[in-house]
């Protein structure tokens, strides 16, 4: 069964705007699991515009389910991540003024780099995923620095669906079966939503795990979280 794992990043970003500690994150997060999410996704950036490091280690101790920490390996966030321990961390190139992520890393340039981070992760019993483009080279290349798992970066999937499903998939499902044949696990994230994301599983039931923020908090202002992550699992079902 594909997971959903919750990004509540989009929560931090609301608090940190008026300040204060409402929303809660924790909070957020443990309902999020008592609504069914099987995990709980944060992306700490350095300039803590969202979620922080703090909220980091506060979330690892409340919450039950998988904790993924995705982000920029910089030496702050390495070193959070060896502190914390979480279940994953997914490694994303983002520089410190991206708005988002928008690529996948090259594997094959940095692969010294990976190999050596994915290691160090390693040694603390952390799976380690690779955030990467529809691009079975890239695959090929993760999978030579020993990373766990890789999580395709779907905006493209999702900016091209509306146009064309069937074209929209193609890239991820070749992607995706060199992951299962190099024995890969692979996940997958980035604007996927209620439109788009059944068909998605449906080329790929073998997704091990979806992370999901920005749609899904954005259609839990009209239907409620626990209807929300309701309906995301059942695309997933």
């Amino acid at each position: 069964m594909t997971k959903l794992s919750v990004n509540i990043n989009k929560i931090a970003t609301l608090r940190n705007a008026r300040g204060g500690d409402n929303p809660n994150v924790v909070r957020v997060a443990l309902d999020c699991e008592r609504f069914g999410a099987q995990g709980i996704t944060v992306h700490p950036r350095p300039d803590a515009r969202h979620i922080r490091y703090a909220d980091v280690r506060e979330l690892k101790a409340a919450i039950g389910t998988e904790l993924n920490i995705e982000g920029q390996p910089c030496d702050s966030f390495i070193e959070l991540v060896l502190e914390v321990v979480p279940t994953q961390v997914t490694l994303v190139p983002d520089a410190p003024q991206q708005l988002t992520s928008n690529h996948g890393y090259d594997t094959r340039a940095e692969q010294s780099f990976l190999r050596g981070i994915t290691a160090r992760f390693h040694e603390r019993g952390i799976r380690v995923s690779v955030f990467v483009d529809a691009d079975p080279l890239m695959v090929d290349y993760a999978a030579k620095a020993g990373v766990d798992r890789v999580e395709l970066y779907t905006e493209p999937y999702a900016s091209m669906y509306p146009r064309g499903c069937e074209a929209a998939v193609a890239p991820f499902v070749k992607a995706g079966e060199r992951a299962r044949e190099l024995g890969l696990g692979l996940n997958a994230g980035h604007d996927l939503s209620l439109e788009n994301l059944r068909f998605l599983h449906e080329r790929m039931p073998y997704i091990d795990e979806v992370s999901i923020g920005h749609a899904l908090i954005c259609d839990a202002l009209y239907l409620g979280l626990e209807e929300t992550i309701n309906q995301y699992k059942l695309c997933l079902i």
